[in-house]
């Protein structure tokens, strides 16, 4: 806890004071890193497909109890200065320091610290938790602070278009520089007249969603110039604009493209050269909804589309048919989401300076137009004592100094526009939030989807919410509340009341939560007191982001909100290496449900082999709900996310950054429930993702007669019932034989493996020197075959469409079976088929052996040599009097060892998580709220 005394400073206003600072983890004359174990690392990064090495520093220091990943990912993201060069950073005391020295003269400079020792112990204790990985500013903080760059801190920003060409092309040209820098931007477009409307010239105006084309091309072309990360970007629009069909079905048509392209032969993956023919592929799409409009849906009645220069009725149309269509699209391709204009706005601290139309990438921040937020997240489980209670006050204490930290950083800042600068520094807009939630709750043995679990997580959103406006009150004593408070004052206490509220609604169920929101109720108390008196230097003060990078680098279990991903996980030795284990939560959890060691024990060996717990040994199924993971057996349904989301947003400030996720056989009606119950449960955005919904596969469908009629009205489309083919993956050790070849001089190698019971079900294919091109487009095309002769492709189709397949190298072979190859494949298919196919199979696609050519040739049947159907085929390779010089022998190929958590989930569910691949790594990447984060280099897809 902190006070305030009198102080002095140029720029301290007169009579104020400043803070006050107490000592929460260091000790008065004992530097924080001087309680560390450092210990000297080489950080050698690889891209696992070829080998290359992406990135390599060696020698670099870190405190003995960091992860390996998290040293990998904070050397090769955030140390600044060319590698192998003396101005290269390679300790993570050189970061921290270099980072903290300009928050800590910041303050010294503005008059935030009653004296030198005050200045000094925020310094300390802000490094102290830094080191112990107790909270982590976001990522633009470690890129820029401190560096010749400009002192960007800022993760989210959100811009504004008119009606007007001038502001269109400007909106462009922002949007370009935000990119550059990495970051992520937000705008609704719905101010720009639509397409049913006239221009002042006579003509007819093109619309918002032609002008999105422009802007997606553009960030296409610039997102991969940042240095950092790809940009990320949302497109808002009001559901009353008379584009709002249009903007829906926008990207549900570019999917059903992106599938015939696909189908038809291009390369549509993510990165692939094709790709860049579709549009509107490099934003998220959300539709702004009313409470009118909602009501309008829940009663069935018409609903109107206003044009934007007159705001009279232009079209009317039946609300659950646009309601429908909304659904339909996500449900096709995740897009658009939905945001809640009223709830949004209803909790609006500056609604006197302007509405919240829009918000950043992930929709948690929201606020005014022309404004920017910089984030920092608090890791829970640096809160949960031995004794698994939670440890308030140390919360509230690293709350105070995070918010003090994160309000100087907008004293020094530099953003990307004037406009942005000007309105930031005005309303200083903060994002505190949390990450390992999910762990926090299993390790207190709480499931997530109960209301113990949405209990502990209320009551801490509320406290670090309270504490937070709390101390910005504080702040607004000794420097000042923001420059917007004067006009909105009454409207900010009006909202702090809201919160205070809020939290008195939350119902403890235990200790845990009792004496978290015990201590919330007390900082809301204050902070109304302490409010009223000084008003509040901060528009906004929390909300919950993905926590990606960051949450790796603070060794998080779980990211933001989210719950854990699976039970077991993918984890990085020192040395080198890796292995797959059960999370460390697991265990705690058992011993809270009252496990005995033995038990635990058993239990935590039959999750490491199944990755699940149903079925376990000595484990009470009214457990099993503690242990539910965001993916695999027992996957929290989609409404419990809804539900924890609904818990904790009345007490953020902002929103939350989360993806409802739901299963591929989700309907159109479940996603409509999805955002029919987030506006009634008070959230202010959401989004879904159905699995799979982005895969480019045709779906066969037989309707009847009275199912296709319906589907020609928007309010009767109904969900198609899909039939899909089931994978059946190989066991970890698998009979194979190895086969070297040399078809026109080009050598290679190629291992089939089989599954125990017979049949082909993986190839692998070596050919080209180790990181070449062609060895990369060989082990794709492996990997292809591979999947597909698991999903049940006959090998007799591949062979079928790949003999005689005419291209260089081709010409004499060195196996006396196939003596000539029109190509490579050529060669490989007919390898395949003789080691694979029955004799009847290959005779009906021309493929015989040598000995079979022979007898064909004396004018007798082949099908003699296979009268014995129990024949082996080793023996009749060794009966044959010509000696092959082919190697085949049978060995046991391990299976590829998962390089990510969400690889280690494939292994144990037998099928396929849909998350994208790295570009930098090519390791699977996991989800972190709205975004994906890779957990081997750090990269995200949008999102700090």
């Amino acid at each position: 806890m902190t006070e305030t005394v009198s102080g002095s400073t140029a720029r301290r206003g007169k009579g104020r004071k400043g803070l006050k600072m107490e000592r929460i983890f260091t000790k008065p004359g004992v530097h924080p890193y001087d309680e560390v174990t450092w210990e000297r690392r080489d950080v050698v990064m690889t891209n696992w497909r070829d080998g290359s090495i992406n990135f390599e520093q060696r020698g670099v220091e870190f405190p003995a109890f960091w992860s390996v990943n998290a040293t990998n990912i904070v050397t090769s993201k955030y140390f600044r200065g060319a590698v192998g060069t003396p101005q290269r950073e390679w300790s993570l005391k050189q970061l921290v320091d270099r980072v903290v020295r300009v928050y800590a003269d910041t303050g010294r400079e503005n008059g935030y610290f009653a004296s030198e020792q005050d200045a000094e112990i925020f310094e300390h204790e802000l490094k102290y938790a830094l080191v112990h990985q107790i909270f982590s500013f976001n990522s633009p903080v470690w890129f820029n602070v401190g560096t010749s760059s400009k002192q960007q801190v800022s993760a989210c920003f959100i811009l504004s278009v008119d009606d007007t060409m001038e502001s269109i092309l400007e909106w462009y040209k922002e949007e370009g520089v935000i990119f550059k820098g990495g970051s992520g931007s937000g705008v609704n477009l719905s101010r720009i007249r639509s397409s049913k409307e006239l221009l002042s010239s006579g003509g007819t105006a093109s619309g918002p969603v032609s002008f999105m084309r422009g802007a997606d091309a553009s960030a296409g072309t610039i997102k991969s110039g940042g240095a950092t990360r790809r940009a990320a970007k949302m497109v808002v629009l009001d559901v009353d604009h008379p584009d709002v069909v249009e903007f829906i079905e926008t990207k549900a048509r570019e999917e059903d493209k992106i599938r015939a392209l696909r189908d038809a032969g291009f390369d549509m993956d993510l990165g692939g050269k094709d790709i860049v023919s579709v549009q509107y592929q490099n934003a998220n799409n959300s539709v702004r909804v009313s409470d009118e409009f909602m009501r309008a849906v829940e009663a069935g009645e018409e609903f109107g589309l206003r044009a934007r220069m007159t705001g009279e009725v232009i079209q009317t149309i039946q609300a659950k048919d646009l309601f429908r269509l909304m659904a339909k699209a996500a449900w096709e391709c995740a897009d658009p989401g939905v945001q809640y204009d009223d709830t949004i706005n209803d909790w609006h601290t500056s609604p006197e300076t302007g509405r919240i139309t829009a918000s950043n990438p992930c929709s948690e921040y929201l606020h005014l137009d022309n404004s920017s937020c910089n984030l920092a997240s608090i890791n829970l489980m640096k809160f949960l004592n031995d004794d698994d209670s939670f440890d308030v006050q140390g919360f509230v204490k690293l709350t105070e100094l995070v918010i003090t930290a994160m309000d100087i950083s907008i004293t020094f800042a530099d953003f990307p526009t004037p406009a942005i600068g000007e309105t930031t520094r005005a309303y200083r807009q903060l994002g505190i939030g949390y990450a390992n939630l999910g762990a926090l709750l299993m390790a207190t043995g709480h499931a997530y989807d109960s209301d113990g679990g949405r209990s502990i997580a209320a009551s801490i959103t509320q406290l670090m919410t309270g504490t937070a406006y709390r101390r910005s009150a504080e702040l607004a004593a000794v420097v000042g509340p923001y420059e917007g408070y004067a006009r909105n004052a009454e409207a900010h206490k009006r909202v702090m009341r809201k919160h205070a509220a809020a939290n008195d609604q939350v119902r403890t169920l235990d200790e845990v939560d009792g004496a978290i929101h015990a201590e919330a109720t007390r900082q809301w108390e204050r902070c109304l007191t302490t409010g009223d008196k000084n008003g509040y230097r901060n528009a906004q003060a929390s909300l919950l982001a993905p926590t990606g990078t960051i949450g790796l680098m603070m060794d998080c279990d779980t990211t933001g909100i989210e719950p854990d991903l699976a039970l077991v996980k993918f984890k990085k030795l020192v040395g080198g290496g890796s292995m797959q284990i059960v999370n460390l939560t697991v265990p705690r959890a058992l011993k809270n449900l009252g496990y005995q060691q033995e038990q635990i024990e058993a239990i935590v060996e039959y999750i490491s082999e199944h990755g699940h717990v149903v079925d376990a040994p000595g484990l009470k199924p009214q457990h099993y709900e503690v242990f539910d993971c965001a993916m695999g057996t027992r996957a929290i349904s989609p409404m419990g996310h809804v539900r924890m989301m609904a818990a904790v947003q009345p007490g953020l400030s902002g929103a939350i950054s989360k993806t409802v996720n739901l299963p591929e056989n989700a309907t159109i009606e479940d996603i409509e429930q999805v955002y029919f119950e987030g506006w009634k449960l008070g959230l202010k955005a959401l989004a879904i993702y159905r699995d799979n919904c982005k895969v480019g596969q045709p779906l066969s469908v037989a309707k009847s007669k009275g199912a296709a009629k319906a589907e020609e009205a928007p309010a009767a489309v109904v969900a198609p019932a899909e039939v899909r083919p089931v994978r059946r993956r190989l066991p970890k050790r698998r009979p194979a034989t190895v086969t070297r070849f040399s078809v026109a001089g080009a050598e290679g190698y190629m291992t089939a493996s089989s599954y125990p019971d017979d049949g082909l079900g993986e190839v692998f294919l070596k050919l080209g020197k180790q990181g070449s091109t062609l060895a990369g487009v060989m082990d794709a095309f492996s990997m292809a075959i591979s999947i597909s002769l698991q999903y049940g492709v006959p090998l007799e189709t591949w062979v079928e469409k790949f003999t005689n397949l005419r291209f260089e190298p081709a010409g004499m072979t060195d196996d006396p079976d196939i003596r000539m190859a029109t190509s490579v494949m050529d060669y490989i298919f007919r390898r395949l088929a003789l080691d694979h196919l029955s004799y009847d199979e290959r005779a009906g696609l021309g493929i015989f052996t040598a000995e079979e050519r022979t007898l064909q040739a004396e004018g007798k049947d082949p099908a003699t040599l296979h009268a014995e159907e129990e024949i082996d085929r080793e023996s009749l390779a060794q009966s044959t009097a010509i000696e092959k010089p082919v190697e085949k022998q049978p060995v046991a190929v391990e299976a590829p060892a998962p390089r990510s958590s969400t690889e280690v989930i494939e292994s144990h569910q037998g099928r396929t998580a849909d998350a994208p691949l790295c570009l930098t790594c090519g390791t699977k990447m996991r989800p972190a709220g709205s975004c994906y984060v890779c957990e081997g280099c750090g990269s995200t897809s949008g999102c700090s």
